[in-house]
Formats: structure tokens, sequence, C-alpha cells
């Protein structure tokens, strides 16, 4: 299974939001994260990059 951290950017300043994320759900401006034991949390902002080599997503916060 492929897992990811989802990390925030926020005008340069990185934040951890979560991880082993095993679902993202856009709607918008609003991002549903789950985690792979069922654990949701909503972002607010824009998917930039998703990379499957580090394991990583970044989403530049609103």
């Amino acid at each position: 299974m492929c897992e990811l951290k989802v990390i925030l950017d926020r005008g340069g300043e990185l934040e951890l939001v979560m991880e082993s994320v095993t679902r993202m759900v856009v709607d918008g401006d609003s991002i549903e994260l789950t985690g792979i034991f069922g654990d949701r949390i909503n972002v607010s902002g824009s998917i930039k990059e998703v990379d499957f080599t580090k394991g990583e997503t970044l989403i530049l916060g609103k």
C-alpha cells in the first residue's frame, strides 16, 4: 500500500499535517485527508505536489 505524509506550506513555513494518509478528497479549497486507521482531517488549500518517491504531498495553505 502507498501511504503519504502531508505537509502544509504556509508562506514558506512547513508543517507536517498527517502521516500515513491513504486517501485525499478535494472539494474546492477543502482537502479531506484520511489516515490508515480511518482518522480524518480537513485542510484548506490546494495540492501543489505529490511525490511518491518521497512519500509526500505538499499543500499550499490558504
